[in-house]
């Protein structure tokens, strides 16, 4: 991994915004494993994601000298594709000026496809001879669903912000280049169906209607969510720690997707990881879904908080918990 940037669109809004429009807070709203993140961005009118991915990789390759047309491969993974039929991928490598042999749109994988996208480019390296990727990550439902007036006020849409995060990876690193060491997926096809659009007339997301779409929890499974919710993050990082041959109080930094409060602290304490080495945005953007992970790491790279040698394990996993990953690096 030889660079990372992100992008956080407009100003960012507080959650003081939220209760001067309305938002009523009871003290449990404002309990510490509970309260609302502190600040989020949201995406405009007319933002599409290729800008987005553009304005955090433009500077990203700037900064480590690489030049776009050398990239081969370009993963993009969107949770609102801007287009019924396409993803983003052509759009994006077009704004860019690149022409890569492989543009592949991830459409699934969602808050643990960072890590899916580091075991698929690391596959077309190795069989296909691609030198050099670009993944990229968007989230873009915060300010286009969850701000709807009708939404914007429950808890997930209040919690939820907008951002890209993006990652630079090469078949062909130098000695001071972060080195991947290895990732670990796994499916749980069992509860694909148990997130999903939801409009209070029951139309479809794709039917003309008045009411909001949203995106809700099948709330008859809600404690088997939370549970597994919980399970697989440490789970995959056992699971990592085995493959890779290494022991989880070795991990230096961990990095996580950034749902809510309660998870971040339930993942720590599951694998036994204080909360300075687990790195936490969750105040500052809220939850970034796919994009929660390479934001966090770029924050964590500028901020100084990784430091060479260390071994840095990124994790996460996917709406009800279909699809959860891992991967570590040596820094």
């Amino acid at each position: 991994m030889v660079g990372t940037g992100n992008y956080l669109p407009h100003e960012p809004i507080s959650l003081e915004s939220y209760v001067e429009a309305g938002l009523e807070l009871s003290p449990m709203d404002n309990g510490p494993l509970v309260r609302a993140p502190q600040w989020r961005h949201h995406v405009a009118p007319g933002d599409r994601a290729s800008e987005m991915i553009e304005r955090a990789a433009a500077p990203m390759f700037e900064r480590v000298g690489v030049d776009v047309r050398d990239v081969d491969v370009l993963i993009t993974n969107v949770l609102l594709p801007d287009d019924m039929f396409t993803g983003c991928g052509a759009d994006t490598a077009h704004r860019m000026g690149m022409s890569p042999e492989w543009i592949i749109d991830l459409h699934n994988g969602g808050c643990a496809s960072f890590q899916y996208m580091l075991k698929l480019v690391g596959s077309i390296m190795a069989t296909e001879g691609a030198r050099t990727a670009l993944i990229a990550n968007v989230q873009n439902t915060a300010g286009q669903i969850f701000a709807q007036e009708g939404n914007r006020f429950k808890a997930h849409c209040v919690a939820a912000g907008d951002g890209c995060g993006v990652a630079l990876v090469t078949a062909e690193p130098g000695p001071d280049t972060p080195r991947l060491l290895g990732t670990c997926t796994r499916n749980t096809p069992a509860t694909a169906r148990d997130l999903g659009m939801a409009t209070s007339d029951g139309r479809h997301h794709w039917q003309t209607g008045d009411s909001v779409l949203d995106v809700q929890f099948d709330a008859a499974k809600t404690k088997e969510t939370l549970e597994l919710g919980n399970r697989l993050v440490p789970e995959l990082v056992r699971e990592l720690s085995e493959q890779c041959a290494f022991g989880i109080d070795e991990i230096d930094v961990l990095i996580t997707n950034q749902p809510n409060r309660i998870f971040l602290r339930n993942w720590r304490n599951a694998l036994g990881i204080d909360a300075e080495r687990h790195i936490d945005t969750y105040d500052r953007f809220g939850n970034l879904y796919g994009a929660g992970v390479p934001v966090t790491l770029h924050e964590a790279v500028t901020a100084g908080r990784i430091k060479p040698g260390n071994l840095v394990v990124t994790a996460g996993f996917a709406h009800a918990g279909d699809f959860a990953a891992a991967a570590a690096f040596r820094w």
